[in-house]
């Protein structure tokens, strides 16, 4: 049974709407957001659907993800506490900025960051810390937040993978969830062509604080204060999205809430068909937003299992990554030219857990919102097999 991807038509939303946003730029002659109206309007769509003041486009989710750490401003040196379970577009724009990242272990049962072990790390450098909300499942953000204010810390959160993952509501205080992205200072969406909606590539940085917008605001565009004429403010990048990208994802955007309802719908099947499978740990569904369907299995194996889903034609594949950052080559590299920059003297400290997940325990199986129940069947029979149930 074929399972649609995301890097093809079958896997993705895209159609006649992508395709006439695309036209009326095209038509309109101004490809670049600078004197356009629809990275304007994708920015004010988002902060509207996130209930935050400002959301800034720029050209990627990893643009987006710098542009959070220069809001946090950090001195060169200077350490963020960050997860080594992500992409290292989480950690890129760290070294980016001269900062040192200092990986914290995760929790077992999901791979995101574990809170006690970020406090056991705070210390005088640490200026940030950067939670990622890890295949869509919620991460403790309340008690990373908590953290956050008692040192005095910026929080971002990284929900390049979480777009309306669901956090609940603060303790005692009843009411409706809140999505992901709304308790950080600073939290980062990404629109590349395998998360939930896509315009290729693309980023946005969502804030509240007026001062932190600004501040991302003038990075992503060379720091030219546009109101100053050809004025440059304060040093910058160009990470600007542009028209093309932002009429797409305006289009995606509209699909977003069918896309994440989809792939939650059929999460919940493949749940309950997965109930007592013996060596699985199942992913918590509360606000999940389904990126990736996790496993963990605690007595190891994944490796295995994974192999066999593979040579049945389901897409999964174990530990996510090759090695948890924390044990990346990239180490042990020159960052800029033949200095290692910040990092002179540096080696990241084990994170156990982390490490035991990405060798070990951890399988993903990858997850659409094309998928039927018949996919789900599949999925559930190849488990159960290979994990010795009838």
């Amino acid at each position: 049974m074929k399972f649609p991807s995301m890097a093809e038509a079958a896997g993705r939303t895209l159609g006649d709407e992508e395709v006439a946003a695309a036209e009326r730029v095209i038509r309109s002659g101004m490809l670049n957001s600078v004197w356009g109206t629809e990275a304007r309007r994708l920015e004010e769509e988002i902060a509207r659907m996130y209930g935050l003041r400002h959301a800034i486009s720029c050209s990627s989710g990893t643009a987006a993800l710098h542009l959070s750490v220069v809001a946090a401003a950090p001195d060169p040196g200077d350490e963020i506490i960050t997860t080594p379970i992500t992409d290292f577009g989480t950690v890129a724009p760290i070294l980016a900025q001269n900062a040192v990242p200092v990986f914290a272990d995760v929790d077992p049962a999901d791979g995101n960051l574990d809170p006690a072990a970020v406090v056991a790390l705070i210390g005088p450098r640490t200026r940030a810390i950067m939670a990622v909300h890890l295949f869509g499942a919620p991460a403790r953000i309340d008690e990373l937040r908590a953290l956050a204010d008692a040192h005095g810390l910026t929080l971002i959160e990284d929900c390049a993978q979480a777009w309306l993952t669901e956090l609940p509501a603060p303790d005692g205080a009843g009411g409706a969830p809140r999505p992901a992205g709304t308790v950080g200072d600073v939290a980062c969406l990404s629109l590349q062509q395998w998360k939930h909606i896509t315009c290729g590539d693309g980023g946005v940085a969502l804030t509240s604080d007026d001062t932190l917008a600004r501040r991302m605001r003038l990075f992503a565009d060379k720091g030219w204060d546009r109101a100053a004429g050809r004025s440059h403010a304060s040093y910058g990048l160009n990470y600007r999205m542009t028209e093309l990208q932002a009429a797409v994802a305006r289009a995606q955007l509209a699909k977003l809430p069918g896309v994440v309802s989809a792939r939650r719908r059929t999460a919940l099947l493949l749940l309950d068909a997965l109930k007592g499978v013996p060596g699985l740990r199942l992913p918590r569904p509360d606000g999940h937003a389904w990126w990736l369907f996790p496993l963990v299995l605690p007595g190891g194996g994944a490796r295995e299992l994974a192999e066999g889903l593979g040579a049945a034609g389901v897409p999964a594949r174990a530990g996510y990554l090759g090695e948890p950052l924390n044990r990346a080559p990239v180490w042990h590299a020159p960052v800029y030219g033949s200095s290692r920059g910040p990092l002179e003297g540096y080696t990241p400290a084990g994170c156990p857990e982390a490490e035991r997940l990405v060798a070990d325990t951890l399988l993903v199986i990858d997850w659409n919102e094309h998928y039927t129940g018949e996919h789900v069947e599949v999925v559930a029979r190849e488990i159960a097999r290979l994990r010795g149930r009838p």
